[in-house]
């Protein structure tokens, strides 16, 4: 089945609350697995919303590397912008746009740094362009232009010929830990399905339907 039968066929049957799990991580497990087994460019992809100083909203693409029901997992840089606003306001969110599938998960909760040994057992998996790059640039900071940038790669390759690349100091992962989960369903004439996930006083996870 393509995807456009697949988003019709979904938009179809539309998203009932008996048929949510109780627990939102294995409701996001299963939309995951439907856009994983679709064949969606980089279902992983989410944009990540943080507020700097000033109470501006930033946002960008991040990819999604790991979750499990401590959080959702991604990587970058700890001296660029985001990791400075994550810094001074942990609270983020974090938008999955299925659009193909017509479906959205939106999380908001906090961020923080996971271990270094977490981050060295997922650094040691990327490619090697990666590693070097991560040491290459300065994440967020102003540069004159490219060729700063390809000089920095180069001199990161020599120093390391022949020899593994190590974590950078600077460089390491950071864990969502969900506050809200919710999931959109795309339905006829706008009337999309809409379920918001929250904890209760006793931690316990509940759903309850949202207007469209």
């Amino acid at each position: 089945m393509n995807t456009d039968d697949l988003r019709q066929q979904l938009m179809t049957q539309g998203l009932n609350q008996s048929e949510l799990a109780n627990n939102p991580f294995k409701q996001f497990e299963a939309w995951y697995g439907t856009s994983i087994e679709s064949k969606l460019h980089e279902p992983g992809a989410m944009s990540l919303a943080t507020v700097d100083v000033d109470g501006q909203p930033w946002q960008r693409i991040v990819l999604l590397k790991l979750f499990d029901e401590k959080g959702f997992v991604f990587f970058t840089n700890y001296e660029g912008r985001k990791a400075q606003q994550i810094a001074l306001n942990p609270k983020v969110s974090l938008l999955f746009p299925w659009h193909a599938l017509g479906r959205q998960v939106k999380i908001t909760g906090e961020a923080e740094k996971i271990s270094t040994a977490e981050s060295l057992k997922y650094f040691i998996t990327r490619p090697r362009g990666s590693q070097l790059g991560a040491w290459a640039s300065q994440q967020s900071q102003m540069i004159s232009s490219r060729s700063i940038l390809e000089t920095m790669v180069d001199s990161m390759k020599n120093k390391y010929v022949d020899k593994e690349v190590p974590l950078p100091p600077f460089w390491g992962g950071y864990r969502v830990n969900p506050v809200t989960f919710e999931f959109w369903q795309a339905r006829d004439s706008r009337l999309h399905d809409r379920f918001i996930y929250q904890k209760n006083e006793s931690a316990t996870w509940f759903s309850a339907r949202l207007a469209p």
